[in-house]
């Protein structure tokens, strides 16, 4: 996919298709209104309800950005982004973790596990998609985490 810097947002060039951002929630209500709020925001979204549909779906799309709730069942988001980040196909992909864990540790244990930022729930849409640009328009780098 081919993407230009404008202003402070990552935006696709004619022709191109949109950015997409994986979308790991297991509480459905939150999920939805994160991938509508997305996608009015021009970003292309899938969805999954926990780590092991995560990894499937990151394998399967090779999404631009991965935004991953950290409390998960099945395979929790900390593993999950674990075996992201250790796997050639896939480490390049930012990761967000999405987190209703507040406290100062979390970021640090976040950023351990390959988290490239960290965004603190509830959040403002305008704040979760802020944050997603910032992540794209940096590109695949080393981890850049970021304290909220």
């Amino acid at each position: 996919m081919t993407r230009k810097a404008v202003g402070s947002s990552v935006q696709a060039q004619p022709g191109a298709r949109a950015p997409l951002v994986l979308v790991v929630e297991d509480y459905a209500d939150a999920r939805e209104m994160y991938c509508e709020y997305l996608q009015f925001s021009g970003f292309r979204v899938a969805e999954a309800r926990n780590g092991a549909e995560a990894l499937e779906r990151a394998f399967a799309l090779g999404p631009d950005l991965v935004l991953m709730d950290l409390s998960l069942p099945i395979l929790d988001g900390w593993e999950a982004t674990r075996r992201l980040k250790s796997d050639a196909r896939t480490r390049h992909i930012p990761v967000v973790a999405l987190t209703g864990h507040a406290l100062a540790g979390f970021s640090e244990g976040a950023k351990a596990a390959g988290c490239d930022g960290f965004v603190t729930k509830p959040c403002l849409p305008d704040a979760l998609v802020a944050e997603v640009r910032r992540m794209l328009d940096a590109g695949p780098a080393a981890p850049r985490a970021r304290r909220s």
